[in-house]
């Protein structure tokens, strides 16, 4: 018998480690997003820019609260995946299965069944704009059939100020969220991981060096109104072309 196996063996074509490499590749594709998983969701670096990012707007935030009279009228206005909850558990699901991550076909069913982390520092920050008087509305493109699903996550994990009138789903535009909002308060703060969080000129799929050509234009809101969270899980510029150096 251990003969007939040998020979079966050896009868069968050699597989050469590039062929293999790239079979594997062709059949799970949602395995190239490994690394960014890695540093999202592991790294300690990301770790210090999100605690970074809230120890800023908390002294930037407590600036802006001593050069008013009166905190009645003012708001803070924040997304909420890798904003204010992390949701990288998901996305390693998927990528764990070789499922294309950019299909957005299991959100719903993590909105519904999910069980989010908080973002290191986000908490800490909102308990003090919340103890400030301070409006807050959580803005996000999560769905709003799923509202009820998202309010529960978001009071296990005991935020300020959720409600159904606070928390704005996906019924119209970030931009158009964010005007009914200033209808009644003054947006003093915006939170996000991704350009069009803060403002609707960076939607409609403009290039990423397009993109970068509007932060440069828009660098006096970064660090005073703007407070951009990290996330290398995904966005518009996953599929953008990468510059190699040329040197042979």
């Amino acid at each position: 018998m251990q003969k007939t196996i040998t020979a079966l063996l050896l009868s069968l074509p050699l597989i050469s480690t590039t062929t293999l490499s790239t079979t594997v590749n062709d059949v799970c594709k949602a395995k190239e997003n490994a690394m960014a998983l890695s540093y999202q969701q592991q790294s300690g670096e990301v770790t210090a820019l999100q605690l970074q990012t809230y120890a800023f707007a908390t002294a930037r935030f407590k600036q802006i609260i001593q050069e008013q009279h009166s905190t009645e009228k003012m708001a803070i206005v924040l997304d909420l995946d890798e904003t204010v909850i992390d949701n990288t558990p998901l996305l390693v699901r998927d990528m764990n299965n070789c499922h294309d991550l950019n299909a957005w076909d299991t959100w719903s069913d993590w909105e519904q069944k999910g069980q989010p982390r908080l973002i290191p520092g986000a908490k800490a920050f909102l308990d003090y704009v919340d103890s400030q008087n301070v409006k807050i509305f959580y803005v996000s493109d999560r769905l709003q059939k799923n509202k009820a699903a998202t309010l529960n996550s978001l009071k296990v994990l005991e935020l300020p100020q959720v409600s159904n009138d606070n928390v704005l789903l996906d019924t119209g535009s970030k931009e158009q969220r964010r005007a009914s909002i200033r209808q009644h308060y003054d947006i003093i703060m915006l939170f996000g991981d991704s350009l069009a969080d803060f403002d609707a000129i960076f939607k409609n799929k403009k290039s990423t060096k397009y993109q970068r050509h509007l932060v440069q234009q828009q660098a006096e809101h970064l660090g005073k109104d703007w407070f951009v969270l990290p996330n290398a899980s995904y966005g518009t510029w996953r599929n953008a072309p990468l510059t190699p150096w040329n040197k042979k």
